[in-house]
């Protein structure tokens, strides 16, 4: 069915698949399986557990390869599997004009990303990318807080545990890229400045991140995240001449300061924020967008400008955290 195809027959339900039966990708289904609108053909996934793990989740069926859900007929696609294989993937579904919301990162390089991007607009076909913290109530606060605000700065913290999967990234591309994200979009403005501090503690790949930026308008952001924390934390804090904004991402409180007065006195309140779990705002936001021919939520090319964000952090070397280098005892001077 062709894009604008898709676009004409709004009342008949959209036949959508899931690629990537991992823990992401059976999110996905069961959050598809629910909404009004939608009929879930199934699950594409070569590992048999994966299959069955979501036959038990979702009830949906599963294929063992791609052929097999394209011949089913399908209207969209949600690509949830590994990043090396985005490319691959989302061309194939665009060759068969088939709609496509593929997570973030949108491909494991800028130039694939740019390939994806080109493709899907030549196609005529609806291209979306997985930035699904945008769709956190908590963020959809803090963007309506300093809307139409001056912004200075930007702080955000995303830390935890090593996570149980371990996968081929390191916490740049894992956990930062979100926040990378929340900064373009915050200031609506592209980053043209990059400055890393890497580090591989316990991991073959970056463990810790310390990353400042400079945005085009101006705003000094900055992004703590590492795999080291034993504890979950996703906080971001906004400044603007004339308010400070703080959100806890987890607990979903965001809190405004504001009316600062010569004597270093000012008010506080804490801000109204929605209840949607953010995943299944994130599908109806591109479901919406197949259906009405409308420009996706995040687009490709913002997706593909994270990701080469990310990538330029990267270009720093990562190196052993202190202790590591320590070969003796430090010795005392005097």
């Amino acid at each position: 069915m062709s894009a604008a195809g898709a676009k004409a027959d709004i009342g008949r339900a959209l036949r959508v698949g899931v690629i990537g039966a991992g823990v992401m990708g059976s999110n996905h289904a069961r959050v598809l399986a629910g909404l009004p609108g939608v009929l879930l053909i199934g699950i594409v996934d070569p590992l048999p557990e994966h299959r069955t793990r979501a036959i038990d989740l979702v009830g949906c069926r599963a294929f063992e390869s791609l052929d097999q859900l394209f011949a089913e007929g399908i209207d969209a696609v949600t690509i949830a599997a590994p990043t090396h294989l985005h490319h691959e993937i989302a061309l194939a579904c665009v060759a068969r004009n088939i709609h496509i919301l593929v997570e973030k990162p949108v491909a494991s390089t800028v130039e694939e990303g740019r390939e994806i991007v080109a493709a899907a607009e030549r196609a005529g076909v609806t291209l979306m990318v997985g930035h699904v913290e945008r769709f956190n109530p908590a963020v959809a606060a803090i963007k309506k807080a300093i809307s139409g605000e001056d912004i200075l700065s930007i702080g955000i913290t995303r830390v935890g545990p090593f996570p149980p999967r371990m996968s081929n990234v390191g916490v740049v591309i894992d956990l930062a890229v979100h926040d990378i994200d929340l900064i373009r979009w915050f200031t609506e403005s592209d980053i043209v400045e990059v400055q890393p501090q890497l580090s591989s503690a316990v991991a073959e790949r970056e463990d810790i991140a310390l990353l400042q930026f400079r945005t085009a308008s101006g705003v000094l952001a900055h992004i703590n995240t590492n795999w080291l924390t034993p504890f979950k934390a996703r906080n971001v804090t906004v400044a603007t001449r004339g308010k400070y904004v703080m959100g806890d991402l987890l607990t979903r409180q965001v809190t405004e300061c504001f009316g600062f007065k010569p004597d270093g006195s000012y008010s506080m309140r804490h801000l109204p924020v929605g209840h949607d779990e953010p995943l299944r705002a994130e599908l109806i936001a591109f479901l919406d967008a197949v259906r009405g021919g409308k420009l996706p939520a995040v687009s490709g090319d913002e997706g593909v400008a994270s990701l080469e964000i990310a990538i330029r952090c990267l270009d720093s070397p990562a190196r052993p955290a202190a202790s590591t280098m320590r070969k003796g005892p430090r010795r005392i001077a005097g």
